[in-house]
């Protein structure tokens, strides 16, 4: 198989076959993601996709997941997206499941029966960088869509049949807009209804454009106690109506929750709360990692 320069995926699907059908994101902006910078973004041929599907059946006796990388693989066509999606039928029969990542806008400039149609060819779930529920927070980072549009697409997949996997990250808003960040995010994931909805917490690298602005100042990285005063007011801010799956055991983050939301939302703010009177229950900054 062949892959063009490093490959994300999200960690659910760490056991899936990650197939390359992008390269790099059509984005590419976001200032807290070093990811893509190195690439330009292009879409490999077809055939170059059916090569490495076909030589992966070759190792694989069982496939049960597929994932398309790279970012943002979901941009294609309703009709190219297909094909691949026929492809990985033919060679996977087996297969139960294709995820792929994808932007909110690529999600609303497909229509309800395009989606279904995909969902029902095997596309099984969608993973969405939300960020933040402020617009401010969004613009500042150069995420290229608002929140509207965010939980627009969210609510759009999911009325199709496409779980979703939407993804925020505690302290994006810095020390400045840390209320707002948090207020506003917890609003978004109560009105969304995603299927799941999992934190990390901002760690920079020296290629992201917003590490030059934490060195000068201009961005002020927040403490552990901070992260967890900003998770404890986005936990107050969420009431859904139907079940999401939240998780934040990323490695970048200093304090692991697990549980279902509405469900376990009191049992998840004892813990935040515990936590920030007792530090013993931090990750240790040398643990923590992208």
């Amino acid at each position: 198989m062949r892959y063009e320069g490093d490959i994300y995926r999200p960690p659910s699907e760490a056991y899936s076959l990650i197939i390359q059908a992008t390269i790099g994101c059509t984005h590419n902006g976001c200032t807290f993601c070093p990811s893509y910078k190195e690439k330009r973004f292009r879409m490999k041929p077809f055939e170059a996709v059916l090569a490495d599907l076909r030589e992966a059946r070759q190792y694989y006796r069982h496939v049960g997941r597929v994932f398309f990388a790279d970012g943002d693989a979901f941009c294609m066509t309703p009709d190219k997206f297909m094909r691949l999606l026929g492809a990985v039928r033919d060679v996977f029969p087996e297969c139960g499941r294709v995820g792929v990542y994808s932007r909110a806008s690529q999600i609303l400039r497909k229509s309800e029966e395009a989606l279904i149609e995909l969902r029902r060819a095997g596309l099984g779930i969608l993973y969405i960088g939300a960020e933040s529920g402020s617009d401010e927070v969004l613009r500042r980072v150069n995420k290229g869509e608002s929140a509207q549009q965010i939980i627009q697409a969210v609510q759009k997949a999911e009325g199709a049949g496409i779980k979703t996997s939407v993804t925020f990250i505690s302290g994006l808003g810095g020390r400045s807009l840390l209320a707002e960040h948090a207020a506003k995010t917890g609003a978004m994931i109560s009105a969304m209804n995603a299927s799941y909805v999992g934190f990390l917490t901002l760690l920079l690298e020296p290629e992201a454009p917003l590490y030059s602005d934490v060195q000068s100042g201009a961005f002020e990285l927040l403490t552990p106690h901070e992260v967890m005063e900003e998770l404890e007011i986005i936990f107050e801010n969420i009431s859904c109506g139907g079940e999401t799956v939240f998780r934040s055991n990323h490695a970048s983050n200093w304090l692991a929750l697990k549980g279902t939301l509405p469900h376990d939302k009191e049992k998840m703010l004892e813990q935040i709360r515990f936590a920030k009177t007792h530090t013993g229950q931090f990750r240790p900054e040398g643990w923590r990692s992208l």
